[in-house]
């Protein structure tokens, strides 16, 4: 059976296991919708919550970043990981403490203010927005190769399906189908990487393969050979100032992802939830700690694969023919000597490769067999589809409960409630598509940006909302605006050639500091804006600040005290 039967039976049978999962999750009131009801065991949600936080950027992009960056690509594990410990040990436990449904409702009722609350839900959506983009232009990618369908085609195929069962299964339904979408991707992930390992360095781990063998001095010996930087050398492609923006950036805006940290509301528990963060800390490292590898593998057989070969005879290799059809990989013979030329000199380097098909393409270039391959790329989509399931339903949960309900019908009944977050879904997901068709860059790049809008608007303020008791509600609103929008236009200027169609950048850095990490700058001017504006005007309630001392104390400590859920907001 062909690479593309292989992959179609897979896909239809991973497909209808989360479409199965969805309708027997279905859910009826908006508790369930929002929180699964708070009932999801503690190593389930551990699953769930790696699922979502490891996207397609994670799976598709993230190593072939680090592939083509070398060094430099180590930004996306320190800055991804580190920020989930952030998460995990200092803002999760306190934000299911307050007992919330989601992250503008932790603004809206610590800053007792609906303004605050309509300013974060905003956020929540460019955050959701940006990063969900990211995620179908996977989607499509893995389509346009594996299915032979064109890239708009594929989108539209996932669209469809996260449709579904975050319209049918709200919260419940995605963590179920998280848990098994995320089953399938690291069993994808591994499964290579090991074979892969093990062919190229005899050691079958793919960790201890790249820490015990040479493999990454050979590859920077092949890639000084053909005009290419050393592979191990830092900074190479990005300045130290850059790398260290980009890496915090990454950093706290995972801390800010209101996707994410809604999963920790799912359990019973704040015990519960702590120890669902350590569940998905070692389900996370799965892949992380395989990435690098996975990375330095196919650079040393890509360019091993491809330069110096007779053009012709590449051409008829099907994995080639099969990229080069989808557009991601470019071959042209610059100076027509009829061979390859793979090098750093952009006018003479003859090879052109998207770096979101690295993953996706080196079970084919390392010659494995075709299930390996199919699977590969049924993990991608699980990759994709576990993430913008969970950044829908995020969106829909600021827009009906927190700006609907909250703010515009108190009165409104569960039922009203659903249909709204549903049709929010629908929309969304309608806007996400059609981003996915047209992204403002690789994958990678894409949720970058979207962790730099969160680094700059809503991290801050859920730091001062639990550790600043004299923080107040002017205080926020105007820095979660201040950071949004200062944020957002240098990314739409520095990034205005895809989202603007202009010939060049209107701006090429700030400060030396590119769209990656502007979300640093965006963040500082957001603390300095909230303190000063904050230090300026009348102090919180005292029931406010009573509530944050209740937050951050144990349980135990509290004795017979009221809980934070119990106490007034307003």
């Amino acid at each position: 059976m062909s690479v593309e039967a292989l992959t179609l039976v897979l896909v239809i049978i991973t497909f209808g296991l989360y479409v199965y999962v969805g309708w027997w999750a279905r859910v009826r009131d908006t508790k369930s919708f929002y929180v699964a009801g708070n009932e999801i065991p503690t190593v389930a949600n551990g699953m769930a919550v790696a699922a979502d936080w490891m996207s397609a950027a994670s799976f598709i992009s993230m190593a072939g970043l680090i592939a083509f960056l070398g060094f430099d690509g180590t930004i996306y594990l320190m800055g991804w990981t580190g920020g989930y410990v952030l998460l995990a040990l200092l803002l999760a436990p306190y934000l299911r403490k307050f007992g919330k449904y989601t992250v503008p409702d932790f603004i809206g009722d610590r800053f007792y203010s609906n303004s605050a609350r309509a300013v974060a839900a905003i956020a929540t959506v460019f955050i959701s927005l940006t990063y969900v983009a990211g995620q179908m232009r996977g989607v499509g990618i893995v389509f346009s190769r594996y299915l032979q369908v064109d890239i708009a085609v594929g989108v539209l195929i996932g669209v469809a399906v996260v449709a579904f069962f975050a319209v049918l299964g709200g919260m419940k339904g995605i963590t179920w189908t998280q848990v098994a979408q995320y089953v399938v991707l690291i069993v994808a992930y591994l499964i290579p990487a090991w074979a892969i390992a093990y062919k190229l360095t005899g050691i079958p781990v793919p960790q201890l393969a790249l820490t015990f063998t040479d493999i990454a001095r050979r590859l920077s010996d092949v890639q000084i050979s053909v005009g290419l930087t050393e592979y191990v050398k830092p900074f190479t492609d990005m300045s130290a100032l850059n790398v260290f923006a980009v890496t915090l950036a990454l950093m706290v805006g995972t801390a800010g992802l209101p996707h994410v940290i809604v999963r920790f509301y799912t359990v019973p528990t704040v015990r519960a939830a702590r120890w669902s963060a350590g569940w998905a800390l070692v389900f996370i490292a799965l892949l992380y700690t395989t990435a690098p590898a996975i990375g330095v593998f196919a650079k040393y057989n890509l360019i091993q694969s491809l330069n110096g070969q007779k053009l012709e005879e590449v051409k008829q290799i099907q994995w080639v023919e099969k990229w080069s059809s989808t557009g991601l990989l470019k071959l042209q013979d610059k100076d027509g000597d009829g061979k390859l030329t793979f090098t750093g000199d952009a006018k003479k380097n003859e090879v052109v490769i998207d770096k979101d098909i690295i993953v996706l393409s080196t079970p084919e270039v390392a010659g494995l067999a075709p299930f390996v391959i199919a699977l590969v790329a049924a993990g991608g989509l699980a990759a994709a589809l576990s993430t913008a399931s969970g950044l829908l339903l995020a969106m829909s949960s600021a827009v009906s409960h927190d700006i609907y309900y909250r703010i515009m019908r108190p009165d409104a009944t569960d039922q009203q409630r659903l249909r709204v977050a549903r049709i929010t879904i629908f929309i969304a997901v309608l806007v996400a598509g059609y981003f996915g068709m047209r992204p403002p860059g690789f994958v990678g790049e894409v949720v970058a940006f979207a962790f730099g809008l969160a680094a700059a608007s809503l991290f801050p303020q859920i730091i001062m909302g639990v550790f600043d008791q004299r923080m107040n509600k002017e205080g926020a609103i105007w820095g979660i605006l201040v950071g949004l929008v200062f944020t957002f236009v240098m990314i739409v200027l520095m990034r205005s050639p895809q989202i603007l169609g202009t010939a060049k950048p209107i701006l090429k850095d700030f400060l030396g500091i590119n769209a990656q990490g502007i979300g640093v700058v965006g963040m500082i001017l957001n603390f300095v804006v909230s303190y000063v504006v904050s230090r300026s005007t009348a102090p919180p309630p005292e029931n406010i600040q009573h509530l944050l001392e209740d937050i951050r104390l144990p349980e135990a400590a509290l004795g017979k005290k009221a809980s934070p859920q119990a106490r007034p907001a307003h």
